[in-house]
């Protein structure tokens, strides 16, 4: 298994960074560990990325998840209702999980 962590920001102003980090693996024929630990502020486009990411692969056939996803993480998939499409359902519905990421733009 391939694992990539994903960059602290996954603001608007650097999913051209994501993207040029997720590109090259697009095609990896093995299972891909995004570590999600790092993310500390997310907005709906670096999202979006990464659910596509992860759709078009399964597409192909390719397994992509998401590990050790950070608390603002998880809820900003679970506000955008992407949490089960991005593998992250059972960690969004815990009782404990965060309230909010801190930039809900």
């Amino acid at each position: 298994m391939n694992e990539l962590s994903l960059q602290p920001d996954l603001g608007i102003e650097h999913v051209a960074e994501l993207r040029a980090a997720l590109a090259p693996h697009f095609d990896d024929a093995g299972p891909i560990a995004l570590a999600g630990d790092r993310v500390e502020r997310v907005h709906t486009a670096g999202l979006q990325l990464l659910h596509a990411f992860i759709r078009d692969r399964a597409s192909a056939g390719r397994a992509t998840t998401i590990t050790l996803a950070s608390p603002a993480l998880v809820d900003a998939a679970r506000v955008l209702a992407l949490a089960a499409s991005l593998g992250l359902g059972s960690q969004a519905d815990r009782p404990d999980g965060p309230e909010h990421n801190g930039d809900p733009a």
